[in-house]
């Protein structure tokens, strides 16, 4: 067995057992409510202008490629539906989730890593504390609580940014744009365009934190743990959006 896959397969089996850790944590008492309000802020409030201008300018984007391709067979009228479609079941929950990925994710490792070189982590144990209850869960709540609110947020920038192109670029009505808009989407699509950030989110909160836990060999360790943190997360959310979808399609 080759060093590579024997790390992919001991990094596969520790995130998979702290996610049934903080499972088991997370609907039972004690919660650390403080801790719990303080990573809310630090995730959602921190994230926001992030993942609304990415998707402000990926619907700008979007209108104007959808535009310039539905041209060629005059169906320039139908620029809101592929852009809302797009985004609602597709881009807008998989960019929002690397946004926060690559800003939460690394700073949950950077953040619980300097505690692990440290020793802090080993003194929280030696108390007889908890560090999966104290450290993991936590962060694990906030970030299940604020990437599907992200997400919608990001979708109605990006829908915006459609409407922007719609309406100065191609002569459209907003009233027209946003009436068709409401019309293309579904109940299933808004369901898995919320579904897919809760399951995003949960990765990015234990895979970040399992890496913070086990980082080793000081400011060296850190980095090197932060690092593989956002390479990770965004592998690992890219694999599990195709799961999700195929799922989601043969329902």
């Amino acid at each position: 067995m080759t060093g590579w896959t024997s790390s992919l397969l001991r990094q596969v089996g520790g995130v998979t057992r702290l996610a049934g850790q903080s499972l088991l944590r997370m609907f039972t008492r004690p919660l650390d409510l403080a801790e719990t309000i303080r990573q809310l802020d630090r995730i959602g409030v921190g994230s926001l202008n992030l993942t609304n201008v990415t998707a402000l300018f990926t619907g700008l984007v979007l209108a104007l490629q959808t535009a310039y391709a539905l041209a060629t067979f005059g169906a320039r009228l139908y620029i809101g539906e592929v852009v809302a479609l797009s985004l609602v079941r597709e881009l807008g929950p998989v960019l929002t989730a690397l946004m926060v990925g690559g800003r939460v994710g690394s700073g949950i490792a950077a953040e619980i890593g300097s505690m692990a070189v440290t020793e802090q982590v080993d003194a929280i144990r030696s108390m007889a504390a908890d560090p999966v209850r104290k450290l993991v869960v936590p962060r694990v709540w906030a970030t299940v609580a604020m990437l599907p609110l992200l997400t919608v947020l990001a979708d109605g920038m990006g829908i915006f940014g459609g409407l922007l192109i719609g309406v100065f670029e191609e002569g459209l009505s907003p009233t027209f744009y946003l009436r068709r808009t409401a019309q293309v989407l579904t109940f299933d699509d808004l369901w898995l365009g919320v579904a897919k950030p809760v399951v995003f989110a949960f990765l990015i909160a234990v895979i970040a934190c399992y890496n913070g836990l086990n980082a080793r060999g000081g400011a060296d360790g850190v980095g090197r743990a932060t690092t593989h943190t956002v390479y990770v997360i965004a592998i690992s959310v890219l694999i599990t959006d195709f799961f999700i979808t195929k799922l989601f399609l043969a329902l």
